[in-house]
């Protein structure tokens, strides 16, 4: 019996890392652009495809991408942005639709980012979000 109970162990983890593995291939790779900011390069990707629902005159899930000061602050869901970690980033891995649950912007409510600007939001959050 605990033969058994130490083989489901070993499975059950086995499927969370493989799980996990598998979240992580879906993300976009990081651009290789340094010397990334807010302002400059991120904002306006937010403006034009996230503010609508995620700004000053309206916060789904009290999530704010308007300035920088509101992107790094949490949500109703807690933090999004995870400076200097990407791939731990709940905003990457909702505008990169890793989970379709979670999946930014939702079906029907506005075109998905390409891999590209996912990837300049990637190396802005790695180069730590500023």
């Amino acid at each position: 019996m605990k033969r058994f109970t130490i083989t489901l162990s070993l499975c059950a983890g086995l499927a969370l890392a493989l799980t996990a593995t598998a979240a992580d291939k879906k993300l976009p790779p990081a651009a290789k652009k340094s010397g990334l900011t807010f302002d400059k390069d991120i904002k306006p990707i937010f403006e034009k495809a996230c503010v609508e629902c995620h700004g000053e005159k309206k916060s789904k899930g009290k999530l704010k991408l308007d300035t920088l000061a509101n992107t790094l602050k949490a949500s109703e869901n807690g933090k999004s942005v995870i400076p200097g970690k990407s791939a731990d980033s709940a905003l990457v891995k909702a505008i990169a639709r890793v989970n379709e649950d979670d999946a930014m912007p939702p079906e029907g409510k506005g075109k998905p980012l390409t891999n590209e600007q996912i990837g300049l939001i990637r190396a802005w959050i790695d180069q730590g979000a500023k």
